[in-house]
């Protein structure tokens, strides 16, 4: 599924998420096969997270955006089930704090990026920076950025250059061993309204809703034009963006688990191999041990 052309966002596409089916299945007629599809790569994933720490040279950074009731969590719950907590970090990113929002829209990230060897998650991301803030220009106002004093400062230039900023951003980890992966799981406003309703009626989801959901849901057109504006300026080679069907939950994490497994599987992972002197003093060890009472 990494490069099917129904999901996966070619450098300089111009993006219209109308063209994007939220209810597509990628070939899969029956539920039951994408989640056996699903149980193989999440065994796969174990063996290549195990790789990935051993050989300590690259790093994954999964970025997972969406509108409310996606499946953002679920998504992280089922695909990354058999992963090994030690090897990975899961950050929620939420409205900004008054210390974060004294540093530049980058910085509460870069410090959550993953370490050599690791999986980093970003429920949410630097990417709010283009999106919530571009429905809501007045919040960019708090972040006492230089030149920009209204809303009327915040122009096509403005994000024009924030596009690039994010782009130089990821180019940088990019280049540093960190392999960027970004999911935009893209849900139909039926089925948003759908899952809304199953939180209010349900007493064990009502925890999940807020009456804000019902407020952003009036700015859904915004959210869509912000969305294909920034996947369209910031898919890249490097980085690339994947528009996942998600009105079907069964079918979203198979396509993302297929996506991790393929792009690890490319990285052709080894294990680090001992030197002479490495082996020789395991061979002596293993003596050592054996000649114990």
């Amino acid at each position: 599924m990494k490069d099917d052309k129904k999901i996966f966002v070619k450098e300089g596409s111009k993006i219209n998420l109308q063209d994007y089916d939220t209810a597509y299945t990628g070939g899969f007629e029956e539920k039951k096969n994408a989640k056996e599809k699903l149980q193989s790569d999440i065994a796969k994933l174990s063996e290549l997270q195990y790789k990935l720490y051993a050989s300590n040279e690259y790093s994954l950074l999964l970025i997972l955006q969406a509108l409310d009731a996606a499946g953002k969590d679920g998504t992280i719950k089922h695909v990354m089930t058999g992963v090994n907590p030690q090897g990975c970090e899961v950050t929620s990113f939420k409205e900004p704090t008054p210390e974060e929002l004294e540093h530049d829209f980058l910085w509460r990230c870069c410090k959550r990026v993953p370490r050599k060897g690791e999986i980093g998650i970003f429920n949410r991301s630097y990417y709010e920076e283009v999106l919530v803030t571009k429905v809501h220009p007045e919040l960019i106002l708090k972040q006492n950025i230089p030149g920009i004093n209204k809303v009327k400062d915040v122009n096509d230039e403005f994000w024009q250059s924030r596009y690039k900023q994010i782009n130089r951003f990821e180019k940088h980890l990019s280049e540093n061993g960190i392999v960027i992966l970004k999911f935009f799981l893209h849900v139909s406003g039926k089925e948003q309204k759908s899952r809304f309703l199953e939180r209010i009626d349900d007493e064990n989801k009502n925890w999940k809703f807020s009456m804000n959901d019902i407020h952003e849901r009036k700015y859904w057109r915004d959210y869509q034009h912000a969305y294909e504006e920034a996947i369209s300026n910031t898919s890249t080679e490097y980085a690339p963006w994947f528009i996942i069907p998600a009105d079907h939950k069964w079918f979203m994490r198979t396509a993302v688990g297929d996506i991790i497994v393929s792009t690890l599987e490319s990285l052709d992972l080894k294990m680090p191999e001992l030197s002479k002197e490495g082996k020789a003093d395991l061979q002596k060890a293993k003596e050592i041990l054996l000649g114990e009472d």
